[in-house]
């Protein structure tokens, strides 16, 4: 059983990976700390710490702890400011949804987390050597001063790391490939528990209403199982992960074998599944597979639009997916179930199919690039990938005839509208051949 708690932990967990704030606070109080510490250490006289430590006076510590913690200011506002304009740079060149991997890119908050200790660490260390001139003590923590040097060369040396690090992090080729290690991560921690036949609601089915509204980020058909079993209920969800949902709105059903049996707490189902079911304002990546594709497709499209006109950015786009559906194609996909011992009691949690990602995908980027032969060309490049992924896991799939009719219905539809749109039959000649090898090899059982 998954406790409430253990759910509101990994709601933090996935708020504070995309806190930009958060570790270079933490870093400041822990260098106010080591600062404390380390002023608490004196050199004796001739030890290797006496060779280390700042030989200048209380006035010159005063004077250098004053200079670090203004350069440090400094440099803090120079990479705020790139960061301001690579966040820019993303948000209107490639897609408006990528800005929360900037947010989560890890190397960007330990360089912020640096530059914060750094300052304050120097500037908690003028409460040693005094804050003006002849007001400091002549036995000050000479160790400590030594430190605030020290981190004013690491935190110049993170600056050149971080402008090559933020120089790479915004070439779409970075981008793209960082959305799709992060799908696949999500992809192949998804849950099995996988039916294809999950129970529809009856007529007497309660509905339950949704608390607030916003994105369903995770749902946990585990946590509301012990409830469901206590009562001898089955509980569906309406709403699948990255779905919106409003607050009123029906959530989901809950109801029991048969109709003449006592009608469940609205009440306490209510309060159960909004414990289960993390909603918050934007669509993150906990078990959404869906927002790493559309993060994609956003590319792929921008790219296509008269204003870019850039029809390669999307091919690669195109190459990120197919890793992606290659690898979907190998996985079950569909509606969770979670059972109770007996079997009689499940909770239902409604999933996408390989059919509706595949159709929603190739719809979008289709509609957009119909009359570019070499975009068309690489759509059915993915299609061909993925059917060789299903083929090759068609014994573990319930519905890989599914996936192959899905896979030539959309190869036809690119077919017709490359027909429709490029003029010159030259351009045909290849998307021609393509989709009907395509077409011939989905109809060849393997």
């Amino acid at each position: 059983m998954i406790r409430k708690e253990i759910l509101r932990w990994e709601s933090l967990r996935e708020y504070g990976s995309g806190a930009l704030w958060l570790l270079p606070f933490m870093a400041a109080n822990v260098a106010i700390v080591v600062g404390y510490l380390v002023s608490r250490v004196h050199a004796p006289r001739g030890s290797v710490l006496a060779v280390l430590a700042f030989q200048g006076t209380a006035d010159d510590a005063r004077t250098a702890l004053l200079a670090i913690a203004g350069t440090v200011v400094t440099v803090i506002a120079l990479v705020l400011g790139l960061s301001v304009v690579a966040l820019q740079l993303s948000s209107t060149q490639f897609s408006p949804r990528l800005l929360r991997n900037f947010l989560r890119d890890r190397p960007n908050q330990l360089f912020l987390s640096i530059f914060m200790a750094t300052f304050a660490y120097s500037a908690a260390g003028l409460y040693t050597v005094g804050v003006s001139a002849g007001g400091g003590r002549k036995d000050y923590p000479r160790v400590a001063v030594s430190g605030a040097i020290g981190l004013l060369f690491l935190t110049l040396a993170v600056v050149v790391v971080f402008a090559d690090h933020l120089s790479h992090s915004i070439q779409i080729d970075a981008i793209m490939r960082r959305v799709e290690r992060e799908t696949l991560a999500v992809i192949r921690s998804a849950a099995h528990d996988i039916e294809d036949a999950a129970p529809k609601p009856p007529h007497w089915a309660i509905p339950v209403r949704a608390r607030q509204s916003g994105y369903v980020q995770a749902a946990h058909p585990e946590a509301l199982l012990p409830i469901a079993a206590r009562l001898g209920v089955v509980v569906r969800l309406r709403r699948r992960v990255g779905e919106h949902v409003t607050a009123g709105s029906i959530i989901g059903w809950v109801w029991c074998r048969a109709e003449a049996d006592p009608t469940p707490d609205r009440d306490q189902f209510e309060r159960a599944i909004a414990d289960a079911v993390l909603i918050g304002f934007e669509r993150t990546r906990q078990q959404d597979v869906a927002i790493g594709i559309r993060q994609l497709v956003d590319v792929a499209s921008k790219a296509l639009s008269p204003a870019v006109n850039d029809p390669y950015t999307a091919v690669q786009a195109i190459d990120h997916l197919a890793v992606i559906f290659s690898e979907m194609g190998r996985q079950r996909l569909g509606t969770r179930v979670a059972r109770s011992a007996d079997g009689h009691v499940a909770v239902i949690v409604p999933s996408r199919r390989f059919g509706e990602y595949l159709a929603t995908m190739c719809g979008l980027i289709r509609r957009y690039s119909s009359a570019e032969p070499t975009v068309a060309l690489a759509l059915l490049h993915l299609l061909d990938d993925a059917h060789q992924a299903v083929a090759d896991a068609h014994q573990g799939l319930a519905d890989g005839p599914e996936r192959v009719d899905d896979i030539a219905e959309q190869a036809r539809l690119i077919l017709a509208d490359a027909e429709r749109a490029i003029v010159q039959a030259a351009d045909l000649v290849d998307v021609h051949d393509a989709a009907y090898a395509l077409l011939q090899n989905l109809q060849t059982p393997r």
